[in-house]
């Protein structure tokens, strides 16, 4: 297996401050439930949050659609919110959209619980392989159709701890 580096973390760190401000912007004088999407999105998450200027409350899904490097196309839950987000304002962060079929699902998910505002951040955005489309409030990346892994991406959760985002050489 070849390796190959697609964004540094130097580049990450740059692009998180940016979405840090960004986001504190627009919610300046509120409170933000995130919902982190478990596993990949931890490290995005804790890194994101601490450079958002806002009080934010820290909320945790998991959801699957994938085995090794492939999509199996089914979405279950595997562990739900622990608090209530009824007339809260949600910020969903992700680690990764590519079909947008998981997003989708959670978003609508979601929205059935009644938050106050719901918006989406993700680090890294695959739009070429979007099937369903999910609006994205704050991007922090648009790669090519490649396996990645490092900086919270993995194969079968290993990698994660790479600092850099690589990808797969075929």
């Amino acid at each position: 297996m070849k390796i190959k580096k697609l964004i540094s973390k130097r580049e990450i760190n740059k692009r998180v401050n940016e979405l840090a401000e960004q986001i504190s912007n627009d919610y300046k004088g509120k409170d933000i439930e995130v919902i982190c999407v478990l596993r990949g999105a931890v490290i995005f998450t804790v890194e994101l949050c601490m450079k958002i200027k806002s009080n934010t409350r820290l909320n945790f899904i998991e959801i699957s659609s994938y085995d090794g490097t492939k999509s199996t196309g089914k979405i279950k839950i595997n562990k739900d919110l622990t608090d209530a987000i009824t007339g809260k304002d949600v910020l969903i962060i992700e680690d990764i959209i590519d079909t947008g079929r998981t997003l989708s699902f959670l978003r609508e998910y979601l929205l059935e619980k009644k938050p106050k505002s719901l918006k989406i951040c993700t680090l890294v955005d695959k739009k070429e392989r979007r099937v369903v489309d999910v609006p994205i409030d704050y991007n922090g990346f648009s790669i090519p159709d490649k396996f990645i892994i490092g900086h919270g991406f993995d194969i079968d959760n290993d990698y994660r701890n790479m600092r850099d985002i690589c990808y797969i050489e075929e």
